[in-house]
Parts: C-alpha cells; structure tokens; sequence
C-alpha cells in the first residue's frame, strides 16, 4: 500500500484542506504484508471520523492501511472539521464539499479511482456514521453501498439533549424544529429516495448496546427495514469507543460489495 498525506485547496470552502489517502499497490517482499494491487480501476472507500477528530484518526486509533492491505482498494480519510457533513445555516458548505468536490478532486488526483457508483462507498464513525448515511440517502447516484458505525443518525433528537448548546446546533442546522423533513433528517432522505425510482444504496449499522446512540440507531433500523432496504443490522454489548470501531470496521470491509 501507499499512504499519502495531502494537502490540497478547496474552492467550496475557501480553504486550505487534508485528506489522507490509502493507494493499493501490488509489492512484493514485505515482513508481514503482501500488498494487492487493482486490475483497471479500483474502488474507494471515504472514511469519515467523528466530531472530535481528523483525517489521522482512523490510522492512530485502527489498523487500516494493514486491514485493506489485500483487497485492491483506496481509502479517502478526509479532514471535515465540526461541520456534520452538511451545508451549514451560518457557516461554510461542509455538504457540497464532501458529496461533490472531494470525489472530483480524488479522481483527478488519483485517475485509477473508478467514477462508477458501484465501485464508491462510504463508512463513519458518530458524526461520521451521520455523513455516511446522509451521503449515500442523499447523493445515491455517487456511492452504491454506506457503513454506519455507532452512527449519530438523529441530530434532532441528539441535539435536544444540550450538549454541546443550542447555538453550536443552530449555525449547523438552524431553527431545531425544522431539521426534521428537511435535508438534513436521515429518516426523510431514506423515505423520499425509496419513493424516488433511483437505485438504493446497500446498507449496514453497527451500535453497542449500551451506546448512548443506541436507541437512535434501532429507529433507524427499523425505518430502513419498512422501508424495505437492503440493511444489515448487528449490535454487541459496548459504548462509544474506539475499542469497538477497530473491530467492526473489519466487518464492513468484508461486507463491502466490491466487484471481483
């Protein structure tokens, strides 16, 4: 595998960015690990972390680069800051950002990152199981298969319970009473792109039992399962903590549906 760390301009936000990113690469020779390369172009996994993270998170806390080692494939970690993957009511446009420019840039950067849907998917962490599932509800035309790992999948409710305070919520979502139907309500995106004749996206949560997200996530579960979606659902005694996301974040990449 390559590891790159880069640092690169982002028009939507007017800003200077990071991502890091995990290449395949075909080796031989090394202690311990026999890299996989890609025949043509090769799928790409973004990997999102949570609120009081980066785009190094996922390579301090797991053991990433070692677990993609064989399977042919890329991985965006990108820095996304406190902006819940959404075009914020006072502040800058974190949703346009990840749904449309960093896919753009990733495969002009990298142009052996296939474009098609089903070679592109999307996982997270908390905030980051939010973004998954937002980006695949709501741009279902880019990524073909989302992971939510102990996903904060509610903002409303989430919100409502004060921390952090009203206003840090507001310049996200604005006006907490009008988050639900809106673009931002996962529960709304799901139920119009079911009604929409588009493809669906596949889908898989994880939450612990005794995660404060939990009953969050069984909502979720069992809207997506009437709404009839492709789900896989599982759920094991555990909080919110790392421990547990360096496990299953082996699930979902044995779940991905990457094409042989």
């Amino acid at each position: 595998m390559a590891l790159l760390h880069v640092d690169f301009f982002s028009n939507v936000l007017g800003m200077c960015m990071q991502m890091d990113v995990i290449l395949p690469q075909r080796t031989k020779g090394q202690i311990g690990a026999e890299g996989k390369g890609s025949n043509g172009k090769y799928p790409t996994l973004y990997l999102l972390h949570g609120m009081s993270d980066d785009s190094t998170v996922w390579q301090r806390r797991t053991s990433i680069e070692r677990y993609v080692d064989d399977m042919g494939i890329a991985v965006v970690m990108p820095t996304t800051h406190l902006g819940w993957y959404t075009d914020m009511h006072h502040g800058l446009k974190y949703w346009t950002f990840i749904s449309e420019e960093l896919p753009e840039i990733c495969q002009e950067f990298f142009p052996n990152m296939s474009t098609k849907r089903e070679d592109n998917f999307v996982a997270g962490l908390s905030m980051g199981g939010y973004g998954a599932m937002k980006m695949s509800l709501r741009a279902a035309d880019r990524f073909g298969a989302a992971a939510s790992l102990s996903g904060a999948l509610d903002v409303r409710h989430l919100a409502e319970k004060g921390n952090p305070p009203y206003e840090f919520w507001y310049n996200i979502f604005g006006p907490l009473d009008k988050v639900e139907g809106s673009d931002n309500d996962l529960f709304e995106l799901a139920r119009r792109l079911k009604f929409s004749g588009k493809p669906l996206p596949k889908l898989y949560m994880w939450c612990g039992t005794e995660d404060f997200l939990y009953k969050d996530n069984m909502n979720m579960k069992e809207h997506l399962t009437d709404l009839g979606y492709d789900l896989t659902y599982e759920e094991a005694p555990g909080d919110h903590q790392w421990k547990y996301w360096d496990h299953k974040i082996q699930d979902v990449l044995s779940w991905l549906p990457i094409r042989k």
